[in-house]
């Protein structure tokens, strides 16, 4: 059963919210969407869990609205609460298997892995996609271990699924994905910190058209 589509993985946002209102926030979720992201993450580490479920709530609203998967990092729970696509796990958050058991056949359960080891055991275990990472260092709170792109080549290569590029990536830095054959790429402060999202969204795009990202997988 194919849940997920290289299509809709080729620009896959991880949100953060930190220092920004409510307001702006969903609207950078909005404008980052109508820029053209494919696919959203909702990440929020320093919520407790009723206000983790009341933004997430938010946020599908408006992929909902634009036919955009939503997925909830770590979290199963908030994940069932409000009915997101599915849910995204780390190697330390649960592990995929038992994630399927919860949350059914018909959910999206993306994994994290750095090794060609936790790719094919992700693949085993019923994940839909892979994010690879970081390519690069990260201003995010997560802790960041590199992976090469020699890695992340035979990752792409020792699986069926789809794998996407994670870690530091923006529109400047891309060139070294040339010829990899991963679905897109993931991106949080690329578009997160940027002034205009939207934009942001675009010259992502556009950079991967230009690089053939995503179409030669």
């Amino acid at each position: 059963m194919k849940r997920v589509s290289m299509e809709q993985l080729r620009l896959y946002l991880v949100t953060d919210s930190t220092n920004l209102s409510e307001e702006i926030f969903l609207d950078k979720v909005e404008k980052a969407i109508q820029g053209g992201v494919t696919f959203l993450q909702i990440r929020e580490k320093e919520r407790s869990t009723l206000e983790y479920i009341e933004l997430a709530k938010k946020v599908h609203e408006i992929c909902l609205r634009y036919d955009v998967p939503m997925v909830v990092d770590d979290r199963v729970d908030v994940a069932m609460a409000v009915d997101a696509e599915g849910v995204h796990v780390g190697q330390s958050d649960m592990p995929v298997d038992i994630a399927r058991k919860l949350l059914g056949d018909k959910k999206i359960i993306g994994a994290t892995a750095k090794t060609v080891e936790q790719a094919k055991k992700a693949e085993e275990m019923g994940a839909d996609y892979l994010g690879v990472g970081a390519i690069y260092p990260t201003t995010t709170k997560v802790k960041t271990v590199l992976t090469s792109v020699d890695t992340l080549k035979d990752i792409c290569e020792s699986v069926d699924i789809c794998a996407n590029a994670i870690g530091g990536l923006n529109d400047g830095n891309m060139d070294v994905l040339r010829g990899v054959p991963i679905a897109g790429i993931c991106v949080v402060s690329a578009i997160m910190k940027a002034d205009d999202s939207e934009e942001a969204a675009r010259k992502l795009v556009a950079k991967m058209d230009e690089l053939g990202i995503g179409t030669d997988v």
